[in-house]
């Protein structure tokens, strides 16, 4: 009865008794479920123009974030560095898209899938080559990004806001609004459709595959550099960052793998998820709650709901 009413009791008892702390907790948990969602953000659009799972998305966080850190400290300007770093992208877009995917056009998705893996240890190679792999301090002020943190009084206690988690959730917000806008509602949007339903067939047609990889993949590249910018502003810039960016595979399974609100619904599930776990929980179970939380939702989704919650059942008739 003792072990009952700590792991099932105690813990709500604590969140009546102190309110502060459970918004401090769930806000938290709301800005890391946002950075999710982008996250994953980068791998629906890939999966939606592919077919196939881009493992090499996460290094492209790191990568990203490294290209405008580093750039910075050899001396060129914050925003000089960040226009030079959505170039970068664009020249990783269209080489990933003339070396990698178009001799693979029609190929079997695991040979794609196995080509995001060489294109993962690819860039972490040429990363620690070029930058190194110390940690590296993002230059939030250079980009004008906010600091500091403002306190709110509730029940007796307080909140506390930091600045640069408000821009990120506001940023994150607008751009997964805007790309889900984008691919939903434009020609481009469309034919990206019809290239992840079937090479062939949007061939057949006219459209290009050639362009509309490299429109995808540059996306997906500026998405990286997005979220890497706000997950090294919280933290550092640093190659553990690509073990959170593969966060986004719970978090799409939770969504499903084409759905750009699914990743959404799911960021947030998990992000919240995970945090109140950790806070709530982790002292009578351990700790530890964070590392593991995301993957055994996933795994219980995988059992009962394999397409996720946005996702489509597929039937194959045999």
């Amino acid at each position: 009865m003792d072990v009952f009413y700590e792991v099932f009791v105690s813990p709500f008892v604590f969140m009546a008794d102190a309110p502060d702390l459970l918004v401090q907790t769930l806000w938290e948990g709301f800005v890391t479920g946002i950075l999710y969602a982008l996250i994953a953000l980068g791998f629906v659009l890939i999966f939606k123009a592919s077919g196939v799972f881009n493992f090499a998305q996460g290094i492209m966080v790191v990568f990203a974030a490294l290209t405008l850190v580093g750039l910075h400290s050899r001396g060129v300007p914050a925003i000089l560095a960040l226009a030079m770093a959505i170039a970068v992208m664009f020249a990783l877009a269209v080489a990933v898209e003339r070396i990698v995917l178009r001799p693979l056009v029609n190929q079997p998705d695991i040979i794609l899938f196995m080509a995001t893996f060489g294109l993962t240890y690819f860039l972490i190679g040429f990363g620690e080559l070029i930058f190194g792999g110390a940690p590296k301090v993002m230059i939030t002020r250079e980009l004008m990004l906010p600091e500091g943190a403002t306190n709110f009084d509730l029940a007796g206690g307080f909140v506390r806001i930091q600045h640069i988690d408000i821009a990120a959730a506001i940023i994150a917000s607008v751009m997964i609004g805007t790309l889900a806008i984008f691919f939903s509602k434009t020609r481009i949007g469309r034919a990206l459709r019809a290239v992840a339903d079937s090479h062939k067939a949007a061939l057949s047609v006219g459209i290009s595959l050639n362009q509309i990889w490299v429109i995808v993949w540059f996306a997906a590249g500026i998405v990286a550099l997005v979220t890497g910018i706000m997950w090294g502003a919280r933290s550092d810039v640093s190659f553990a960052l690509q073990i959170i960016a593969l966060k986004a595979l719970p978090v799409l399974i939770l969504g499903g793998f084409t759905s750009i609100p699914g990743a959404i619904v799911g960021g947030l599930i998990i992000g919240i998820g995970e945090k109140l776990g950790e806070f709530y929980w982790g002292p009578i179970l351990g700790g530890g709650i964070e590392t593991w939380f995301a993957y055994v939702i996933a795994l219980i989704f995988l059992l009962f709901r394999p397409q996720g919650l946005f996702g489509e059942k597929i039937i194959e008739r045999v």
